[in-house]
């Protein structure tokens, strides 16, 4: 009984992880106006950014948001779909090692 309390008040782990992955997700969507702005090689500029910070040090998990959001711009460019949100949410979850269903 105590424990159907917990998870209504507080959710279960699967509903906490989904809303603290849910951020990451706001924040790629946040880049999206500004990608759609930028002309191919201004995109392609960007791409070589992220792989200087890389080169430099960066962790994966600090260019995470500005490499998916990149990946989901020029998917929309080059074949014309782009990744939905709970996509996004896939891999995240296995950039993290983990499984996603």
């Amino acid at each position: 009984m105590n424990a159907n309390l917990l998870e209504k008040v507080f959710g279960t782990k699967n509903s906490r992880e989904l809303n603290r992955m849910q951020k990451t997700v706001a924040a790629i969507n946040d880049l999206e106006p500004e990608l759609e702005t930028l002309e191919d090689l201004e995109l392609r500029a960007r791409a070589e950014g992220i792989r200087k910070r890389l080169s430099e040090g960066a962790s994966l998990d600090e260019v995470l948001v500005d490499t998916f959001a990149l990946v989901r711009e020029a998917s929309r460019r080059t074949i014309g779909e782009r990744h939905y949100d709970v996509q996004l949410l896939g891999g995240i979850v296995l950039h993290q090692g983990r499984i996603a269903e």
